[in-house]
């Protein structure tokens, strides 16, 4: 994982987000990661390389804490607990303007996208809902996520072409093993 640049992707958001009430720890965790898994589908490599973790309200980056930690530190952010429709939510505010500089324009724009859609679109427990998809259900709590189970989402039929490349790469690895 990139640390520098999973730090300078949580104020990132964190600053874009105008109103901190509609961004929260859950919500910021999911934009953290449909901007990985985003980039990796799109892109073909992800944003910051982070290892998100199954928690009980969906995908967790590893070392969100740590970095939250850091970046509070650092003076960057701040955090605030505020009651919100009746619950208890961790803000993370930003103090001071990320450097956008770390991210492509391809990737600013995903990441502006991916906000708006759970900041705007999403309550906490509905993007949480999204995220417990086959691929959620199948891991336990504390296992990986790799990002590449974004792939899952794209299943499709199988049909005779496939079966015949598969048979293809049979005979070609068994070929290989008789001749090694």
């Amino acid at each position: 994982m990139d640390e520098a640049k999973f730090d300078a992707l949580v104020h990132f958001i964190c600053a874009r987000c105008d109103d901190p009430s509609r961004l929260g720890a859950t919500k910021l965790n999911k934009v953290l990661w449909y901007c990985d898994t985003g980039a990796f589908l799109f892109f073909g490599r992800p944003i910051t390389g982070a290892t998100y973790i199954k928690r009980q309200f969906g995908p967790v980056p590893k070392d969100i804490l740590a970095a939250k930690d850091r970046l509070i530190a650092r003076g960057a952010l701040v955090e605030r607990e505020m009651l919100f429709h009746g619950y208890l939510q961790k803000q993370l505010v930003a103090l001071t303007p990320p450097d956008p500089s770390r991210f492509s324009s391809d990737e600013i724009d995903l990441i502006d996208q991916v906000i708006k859609a759970i900041c705007d679109g999403h309550t906490a427990s509905s993007i949480s809902e999204l995220t417990h998809d086959h691929v959620w259900e199948a891991a336990e709590i504390g296992e990986e996520l790799p990002l590449y189970t974004v792939f899952a989402h794209r299943r499709g039929e199988i049909d005779e072409t496939d079966v015949a490349w598969a048979r293809a790469e049979i005979a070609r690895a068994e070929s290989e093993r008789v001749v090694a």
